[in-house]
């Protein structure tokens, strides 16, 4: 018992580490970004249909437009992420890879040609994966997180249409598409009976 109370705690600290870094991490980017370098730093975003915008592929998630934009995401980030992580950490890792690269992959394949940045695409992703992960696994725990999903955040579904001009839905729809891909991939093989 006390092992078992060991190791959840160890995994909690682990899970706290791991967002608390990633999270500080688009903050002081954020920060410096304003301070020092007049948001130049924006231009590493993806640029559709242009060589140069593919390393907005790398950069985008970690590059915010203003304060809302940056607090608007933390929260949805660090929630969504934690339920992500939560059957193991290397999902969270597996499920923010996929996310980012199918939903910049995505964005400069077919997006408007506008500079698009922000960690949403990988947030939608990680709410792909936790809507779909329920139906590829088809497990008990699965599938409520993804009922639990869907009734929390299932208002975010909008965010993959065009409804506002300064909003990158591409990027939320192919991050949503790259987070069922993770769920597909990551679901447990059945064997043929």
């Amino acid at each position: 018992m006390k092992q078992n109370l060991q190791a959840i705690s160890g995994e909690l600290k682990t899970q706290v580490k791991v967002l608390a870094t990633v999270v500080s991490i688009f903050w002081i980017v954020f920060i410096l970004n304003e301070v020092i370098f007049g948001r130049k730093l924006n231009t590493f975003g993806i640029l559709p249909h242009n060589l140069i915008g593919l390393r907005g592929i790398l950069f985008a998630p970690f590059l915010h437009g203003n304060f809302y934009h940056i607090a608007g995401n933390t929260v949805p980030f660090i929630v969504l992420g934690w339920l992500v992580m939560l059957r193991d950490i290397k999902d969270f890792y597996f499920v923010s890879f996929m996310s980012a690269f199918v939903g910049g992959l995505g964005t400069w394949l077919f997006g408007r040609n506008s500079i698009h940045i922000g960690a949403s695409g990988v947030i939608f992703g990680y709410f792909g994966y936790l809507l779909f992960r329920g139906y590829f696994e088809k497990s008990f725990v699965a599938i409520a997180i993804s009922i639990a999903i869907a009734i929390g955040y299932g208002g975010m579904i909008w965010g993959v249409l065009p409804t506002r001009s300064y909003i990158s839905w591409e990027g939320h729809l192919f991050g949503f598409i790259g987070g069922i891909i993770a769920a597909k991939l990551l679901s447990p093989s059945k064997t043929a009976q």
